[in-house]
C-alpha cells in the first residue's frame, strides 16, 4: 500500500515546484485589474474599486433572451421582446451588463489586443451559460468577414469561444460559419440598420455542414446588443442544418439601454 504521508508530500512539493517556476513571470509581468489594470494578487480578478462596477446577469430572468426581470415572474413566463419578435435562435445568455467595467473589458479586447482577457471573461460566461453548455455540441464564434480579420489579425468572438471550448470540453468549430458580406461596422447603427447591415451576411460553407448537421450549436460572440448579429447568424446555421442553436455572450446591452452612438455601446 503506497504511503499516504509520502504522497501528500509530493503533492506539496510538486504545487511548490509550479509555484516557483511562475515566480519569474509574475515578477517580469504582475497580474494586473481586467479592468483598470492597477496590480492585484492574481490574473483574472479585479481590484477593490472595479469590482462593485461589475453587474452580473442573475435569475430570474427570460428564458429565450435571458433579459432579467425585476422579480419572478414564473416559469416559461416571456419577455415582451420574445413575444413580439421570436428570435430564430432558441436560448441566449449573457454573463454580464454592458457597462461600466464589462465595456472597458469588452473594448479592451476587441480594440486593445487585450487577448489575455478571454479566458477569463470566458469563465464568467460559463457560469451564466451552464444550462446551454452542458446541451451543446459545438462552439462556434461569430466570424469576421476575411478583409477585416486580416486588418485586425484576430477575431475576438474566436478567441472567447476558443476559451469557452477549452474549459467545457466542447468541439470548436471556428470554420462552420462564414461571413460572406462584408458589412459596415454596427456601431453608430439604429436597430433597424443593424438588421439590414447583417441580413444574408453569413453562411454555412458546403464543407462545414457536416460539423454542426443535426447538432445544438453555441454561438458565441462578445456583446449581444439589439440580437441582430445573433439572429442572422442563427438562421445561417439552421439554413446549413444545425438541429438548434443557443447564443452566449460576455456581456448584453439591456433593452431601453441601446443608442447607436459609440460612446454607449459596440
Amino acid at each position: 500500500m503506497a504511503d499516504p504521508v509520502r504522497k501528500i508530500k509530493t503533492i506539496a512539493m510538486k504545487d511548490m515546484a509550479r509555484q516557483a517556476l511562475g515566480w519569474p513571470a509574475r515578477l517580469l509581468f504582475p497580474p494586473v485589474c481586467a479592468g483598470c489594470r492597477r496590480h492585484v494578487s492574481q490574473p483574472g480578478v479585479l481590484c477593490g474599486a472595479c469590482w462593485p462596477k461589475l453587474r452580473l446577469l442573475e435569475k430570474p430572468w427570460c428564458p429565450v433572451m435571458g433579459t432579467p426581470f425585476t422579480h419572478d415572474m414564473g416559469d416559461g413566463f416571456l419577455s415582451a421582446e420574445a413575444i413580439a419578435d421570436p428570435p430564430p435562435f432558441e436560448r441566449a445568455r449573457a454573463a454580464v451588463v454592458y457597462s461600466g467595467v464589462a465595456r472597458q473589458m469588452v473594448r479592451g479586447l476587441k480594440y486593445q489586443d487585450r487577448t489575455d482577457l478571454a479566458p477569463w471573461m470566458a469563465r464568467w460566461m460559463m457560469r451564466a451559460g451552464a444550462e446551454l453548455i452542458a446541451e451543446a455540441d459545438v462552439v462556434v464564434p461569430v466570424p469576421l468577414h476575411w478583409r477585416r480579420f486580416f486588418r485586425r489579425q484576430f477575431n475576438q468572438s474566436a478567441e472567447l469561444a476558443r476559451a469557452v471550448s477549452k474549459l467545457s470540453g466542447l468541439p470548436f468549430a471556428p470554420a462552420a460559419v462564414r461571413r460572406v458580406k462584408l458589412t459596415r461596422q454596427q456601431v453608430g447603427l439604429e436597430r433597424h440598420e443593424r438588421e439590414e447591415n447583417v441580413r444574408a451576411a453569413f453562411r454555412v460553407p458546403p464543407e462545414a455542414e457536416i460539423e454542426i448537421a443535426g447538432r445544438r450549436v453555441l454561438v458565441i460572440d462578445d456583446v449581444f446588443t439589439t440580437g441582430a448579429t445573433a439572429r442572422s447568424v442563427a438562421k445561417a446555421l439552421k439554413k446549413g442544418g444545425a438541429g438548434a442553436v443557443d447564443v452566449l455572450t460576455f456581456a448584453h446591452v439591456l433593452p431601453g439601454d441601446f443608442r447607436a452612438d459609440e460612446s454607449a455601446t459596440i
